[in-house]
C-alpha cells in the first residue's frame, strides 16, 4: 500500500521553466477583445497603452505552449516556491470520510497567497521595459501586497487603488502595503474623473473591483513611464498562475496520485485557471476524465448566473470588450468579505472552457463558507483566506457525499492564501453577526442592462 507524506515537496531543481499557455491547447480558443468603438480585435500597438509590451504578446500568444520562465522571476520564486501540496489526512479523519483530500498550499509567503506568481513576472517586464511606475486595483488586498513586494523587490512606485470596504476591514494588509512602499487609495475616490462619477451616481457604496479597475487605469493613462498591471481575470495572469497546476501535476505524478476532481474558488479566474491548466490540457486531449469544479460566492455569481457576452472589464467601461461570463459592468456586488471574489465577470479562458462543457461551477452563501474555514482550520492548523474557503466548501461538500455512497474519490483543491489578515470577516462569523445576501433576478438584470450591445457572432 502505497504510503503518501503528509507534505509532498519538490526540490527546487523540480520548480517549473516554463509556464503553460492553455490557450494554446485549447481547440476552440477565447474570442479576441475588441475595441468598444469599432468593435475590431485589439493588437498589440492599443493594448500597449495600458499595459507593458511583452505582457501583451503574452496576452495575445496562442500558439506557444510553453513560454519560458525568465531566470530573474526563476530566482524570486525561488523563495517560496515550489509551495507543497498536502494531504488533508486530518480533515479526512474529522470527515470520516473515503475520499483522499489533498490542497496545493498557495500562502508560503508573505503576501500569503498565489498573487506573488504573477506580481514578479509583471513587474519584472515593467522594469526591463523602462517603466518607473505601476498602478492597479486590490479587492481583499492579497494582489496589491504581492505587487508591492515584488515592486520593492525591482524598485518601480505604486499605486493601489483598494476596493473602500476591503480596505476599511482590513487596514492591516493595507499597512503591509504600505510597509512595502505602495500608496494606497480607497476606491472609489475623488482623485479621478471615473471615480468621482462612481460616487456621485452610488453615493455610500462600498466600491468594488470594477471601480478600482477603472481608477487605476485612468490614472495610468494619465502618467509618464507608467502602466497598468491587473492581477486576475486576464490570459497572461492565468499564465503565470500555470506554475501553480504545473507544480501540483508533478506532485501527483511524482506519488501516483489520480485526481478525480479538482477544485478551486473562482473570482476573475487566475488561480483556479493556473490550478486546472495541466488537468485541462489532459481533459481536451482525451487522457482523463477528471471533473473540474469552480466554487464562486452567490453574492457575486458571474458563472452560475451570468451570461456569456461580450462586457467591460470594469465600472467605469474604460477597457476593451471581452467575451466572458458577466453580471454585467453596472453591477456592484454586496460588501461580503470575499473581497478578491467580488469581480462582475470571469476570465475569458474560464468562460470559454465552461460554455463548451469542460468545468462545472456552483455558488455558495458566505455563511457555510466560513463553516467550511472553521471545520478546516481546527482540522489542519491552517486559517484560510474567505477566498480560498470558497474551495474548500467545494472539497468538504465532495468528500462528504463519498461518505454518502462508499465511493473512494481522490480530490485536490487550491489553497490559494492565508486569512491572518481577514479577522474582521471571523470574527463576523464567530459573534453570529455575518449575514449572507443573494441577488435577486432583478438585481442582475440592472447589471444586465449596462451590457454592451455587440452584434457580434
Amino acid at each position: 500500500m502505497r504510503k503518501i507524506p503528509y507534505k509532498i515537496h519538490l526540490t527546487e531543481d523540480e520548480l517549473p521553466k516554463h509556464w503553460l499557455n492553455l490557450k494554446a491547447v485549447m481547440k476552440d480558443k477565447p474570442e479576441p477583445f475588441l475595441h468598444p468603438g469599432s468593435l475590431k480585435p485589439l493588437g498589440v500597438d492599443e493594448l500597449s497603452a495600458v499595459f507593458c509590451k511583452e505582457l501583451v504578446e503574452q496576452e495575445l500568444n496562442t500558439s506557444d505552449k510553453y513560454i519560458e520562465i525568465p531566470e530573474e522571476v526563476r530566482n524570486f520564486y525561488k523563495m517560496y516556491r515550489p509551495s507543497p501540496l498536502v494531504r488533508a489526512y486530518c480533515l479526512e479523519k474529522t470527515l470520516d470520510t473515503p475520499a483522499e483530500i489533498y490542497y496545493k498550499f498557495e500562502g508560503t509567503n508573505t503576501s500569503g497567497s498565489h498573487k506573488l506568481n504573477s506580481s514578479a513576472a509583471q513587474v519584472y517586464y515593467a522594469k526591463k521595459q523602462g517603466l518607473t511606475k505601476l498602478t492597479t486595483e486590490t479587492g481583499a488586498g492579497q494582489w496589491g501586497t504581492a505587487l508591492a513586494m515584488a515592486c520593492a523587490y525591482f524598485g518601480l512606485d505604486l499605486t493601489v487603488y483598494m476596493v473602500k470596504i476591503s480596505a476599511e476591514q482590513k487596514p492591516y494588509r493595507k499597512a503591509v502595503i504600505e510597509t512595502y512602499g505602495g500608496k494606497i487609495i480607497p476606491s472609489p475616490s475623488d482623485t479621478t474623473k471615473v471615480g468621482r462619477k462612481i460616487l456621485l451616481e452610488n453615493p455610500g457604496t462600498g466600491g468594488s473591483l470594477g471601480c478600482a479597475i477603472s481608477e487605476a487605469i485612468e490614472v495610468a493613462l494619465e502618467s509618464d513611464n507608467c502602466r497598468y498591471v491587473l492581477g486576475s481575470v486576464l490570459d497572461h495572469v492565468l499564465l503565470h498562475q500555470s506554475v501553480i497546476g504545473l507544480e501540483t501535476k508533478l506532485a501527483c505524478d511524482k506519488y501516483d496520485i489520480k485526481p478525480d476532481m479538482v477544485i478551486g474558488c473562482i473570482g476573475g479566474g487566475s488561480n483556479f485557471g493556473g490550478l486546472i491548466a495541466p488537468f485541462v490540457e489532459e481533459k481536451l486531449n482525451g487522457k482523463s476524465d477528471v471533473r473540474i469544479i469552480g466554487i464562486e460566492p452567490a453574492s457575486c455569481p458571474s458563472m452560475t448566473r451570468g451570461r456569456f457576452a461580450y462586457d467591460f472589464g470594469d465600472t467605469g467601461q474604460t477597457t476593451p470588450l471581452m467575451k466572458m461570463y458577466t453580471l454585467g459592468s453596472g453591477f456592484i456586488p454586496s460588501s461580503d468579505h470575499a473581497g478578491g471574489l467580488r469581480f462582475h465577470g470571469m476570465s475569458p479562458i474560464v468562460s470559454k472552457l465552461y460554455d463548451d462543457g469542460y468545468l462545472e461551477a456552483r455558488s455558495v452563501v458566505q455563511t457555510k463558507v466560513f463553516e467550511a474555514a472553521t471545520l478546516f482550520s481546527r482540522s489542519e492548523g491552517i486559517l484560510p483566506a474567505p477566498e480560498s474557503a470558497h474551495a474548500i466548501y467545494g472539497a468538504i461538500d465532495e468528500a462528504i457525499k463519498c461518505k454518502e455512497t462508499g465511493e473512494k474519490k481522490t480530490i485536490v483543491f487550491g489553497l490559494t492564501g492565508t486569512g491572518y489578515f481577514d479577522m474582521t470577516a471571523y470574527m463576523s462569523y464567530n459573534n453570529g453577526e455575518m449575514t449572507d445576501y443573494i441577488p435577486t433576478d432583478e438585481d442582475l438584470e440592472k447589471g444586465f442592462a449596462s451590457l454592451p450591445k455587440v452584434a457580434v457572432k
